[in-house]
């Protein structure tokens, strides 16, 4: 029997339907967890290098394939330290709202146009900035730390904490919906080595904030007064008014 009586004789159930669906999610989850990051690429790498087994084995190379299976032993150590961020971000978002993780999109009170109204401001003048946009997941352990305000959010609020000579112009501003909770917060640094993170101590914070939560952050250079925004362990940059408010409302949900 050739492989395509094989596939004809198969028989296709509700379970198989289920199960190719149910993999199909996980598969598209991964994706979209990695995607636009430097995971992307080392798990292509990582791919590349799985599959020199089922090469070699298939063209009869037995040195590659004796040096390619013991690769493959160590391949799931590999993944999960060179993935570790990954895989936290990925499970604080499950063990939030399994289903909401997979399919939802969170709705939010945030002040758009106060936060863009500053960025404005801050941004030409080059004030360095560092806003942090709470997501589902609480940063309460970062604002223990930091200066409690309790304050609405407003352009001139971020403009007067970002001025420098104040008290807390260097550390973060936390944004819970439509608060600006604290500030002076600082947050964990992130120990990626891509180049692009060579800005300043601003940017690899809010990156590093961004691979252990699922917080939004908008930073501003001091160097040039450009805008960027670190999300899911990636930086987006040089962004402008419309580019930023594609992004908050992609990530929160449209101003309401």
């Amino acid at each position: 029997m050739n492989w395509f009586d094989r596939l004809v004789s198969l028989q296709f159930t509700w379970r198989d339907a289920i199960d190719v669906v149910v993999v199909a999610i996980i598969i598209y989850y991964i994706l979209t967890l990695i995607r636009g990051t430097r995971a992307m690429q080392v798990s292509i790498g990582l791919a590349i290098l799985g599959s020199t087994f089922f090469i070699a084995r298939a063209f009869d190379l037995p040195a590659l394939e004796a040096i390619s299976r013991e690769i493959l032993f160590y391949l799931p150590f590999a993944v999960i330290v060179l993935f570790q961020a990954e895989i936290r971000r990925a499970l604080a978002r499950m063990g939030r709202n399994p289903i909401a993780a997979l399919f939802g999109r969170r709705h939010s009170a945030i002040p758009f146009d106060e936060i863009l109204d500053a960025c404005d401001v801050l941004a030409p003048r080059r004030i360095g900035a560092l806003i942090v946009l709470e997501g589902a997941q609480t940063l309460r352990n970062y604002e223990e730390s930091a200066k409690h305000i309790d304050a609405l959010v407003s352009s001139d609020l971020l403009v007067a904490i970002f001025t420098p000579g104040g008290p807390l112009h260097d550390g973060a501003v936390i944004v819970r919906r439509d608060r600006v909770v604290a500030a002076g917060a600082f947050l964990p640094l992130t120990a990626s080595a891509d180049p692009k993170l060579g800005h300043g101590t601003r940017h690899r914070a809010a990156v590093g904030l961004s691979e252990e939560s699922d917080a939004l952050m908008i930073v501003i250079s001091e160097e040039n007064g450009s805008i960027a925004v670190a999300a899911d362990g990636a930086l987006h940059e040089n962004l402008d008014r419309a580019s930023l408010l594609q992004l908050l409302t992609h990530r929160f949900g449209a101003a309401r």
